[in-house]
C-alpha cells in the first residue's frame, strides 16, 4: 500500500522535502491554513517537486498554488486519513483550521491550530473584529477535552508568563509552567498540548471566566452571557499581551 502524506503549513520546503525522503513517503497533500509566507512558503516548491500533490485552503485567502478550495465543514480524504476544514476568521479573514479525525485510529483527534491558537495563547487579529476572533476561538472550545493541539507556533514559556499575569493564581498554570521549563532545559518538544489544557490556564479561551472578567473587566451582562462583553475583554487581553512582549 501507498504510503501517502500530508503536509500541514509548509514554510519550509527543504525540512518538509528531508522528512519526505527519510519516512520513505508520497506527498499527496498540503493543508494551508493561511496565506502568510510563514505558513504557505513551501508551496511552490513542494508542489512543483510532487506533481500530484494538491495545495488545500480557503479561496478567500490567497493561498499560494492553491489547488482545491475549501470552504467550512469541507473534508479532506487521503487514504484513511479525515481532515475536516473549519472556518476560523480573525487572524485573516480566510483562515482555516484542520481536524484530524481520530476514530479511524481510536486514539485522539488533532487540531492543526495555524495562527488561530497557540499553547496558552492566540493570534493577532490582523483582519476582523474581536467578536470575529471570539466566535473562531468558540469553534474549537467546542471540541473535545482529549483533542491534540498543534499550533503553528511555539511560544509556551511567553504565553503562559503572560497567563500569570493576569491570572496569577491559575494552579493549572504554573504546573505546566513549570513542565515546559523541564521540557525546554532538556531540548524537547512543548506541542502538543489538548484542549482540556488550554481550556484551564489559556485566557483567550476563558474569557467566559468570572476571574478575568472580574480582574480585566467588562463583566457580563444581566443573562451572564454577552457575548458583546466577552469581546471586549479578548480584545483587552490582546493589548495587555502585545504591552507584556514588548517590554
Amino acid at each position: 500500500q501507498a504510503r501517502l502524506a500530508v503536509a500541514v503549513d509548509p514554510s519550509d520546503p527543504q525540512a518538509v522535502q528531508a522528512s519526505i525522503e527519510k519516512e520513505g513517503v508520497n506527498l499527496v497533500a498540503i493543508l494551508c491554513t493561511h496565506k502568510h509566507w510563514d505558513h504557505s512558503g513551501g508551496n511552490r516548491d513542494l508542489s512543483r517537486r510532487h506533481q500530484d500533490c494538491r495545495v488545500y485552503g480557503s479561496p478567500q485567502d490567497g493561498i499560494p498554488y492553491l489547488t482545491h478550495p475549501l470552504c467550512h465543514q469541507d473534508v479532506v480524504s487521503v487514504g484513511r486519513l479525515q481532515i475536516r476544514a473549519l472556518a476560523t476568521p480573525g487572524h485573516t479573514q480566510g483562515h482555516l483550521v484542520y481536524l484530524l479525525d481520530g476514530e479511524p485510529y481510536k486514539g485522539p483527534s488533532c487540531l492543526f491550530s495555524g495562527d488561530l491558537l497557540f499553547l496558552s495563547g492566540c493570534g493577532r487579529t490582523f483582519e476582523g473584529t474581536a467578536e470575529t476572533m471570539l466566535s473562531s476561538l468558540d469553534t474549537v472550545l467546542g471540541l473535545g477535552d482529549d483533542t491534540l493541539l498543534w499550533p503553528g507556533h511555539e511560544y509556551a514559556e511567553e504565553n503562559l508568563g503572560f497567563a500569570g499575569v493576569v491570572e496569577p493564581e491559575n494552579l493549572a498554570r504554573e504546573r505546566k509552567m513549570q513542565w515546559v521549563q523541564r521540557q525546554r532545559m532538556e531540548r524537547k518538544s512543548t506541542c502538543p498540548s489538548t484542549l482540556g489544557e488550554e481550556r484551564s490556564y489559556n485566557p483567550f479561551l476563558r474569557t467566559h471566566c468570572l476571574v478575568l472578567q472580574e480582574a480585566l473587566g467588562p463583566g457580563p451582562g444581566p443573562t451572564g452571557d454577552d457575548d458583546y462583553s466577552r469581546a471586549q475583554l479578548l480584545e483587552k487581553l490582546r493589548q495587555l499581551k502585545d504591552l507584556h512582549k514588548s517590554k
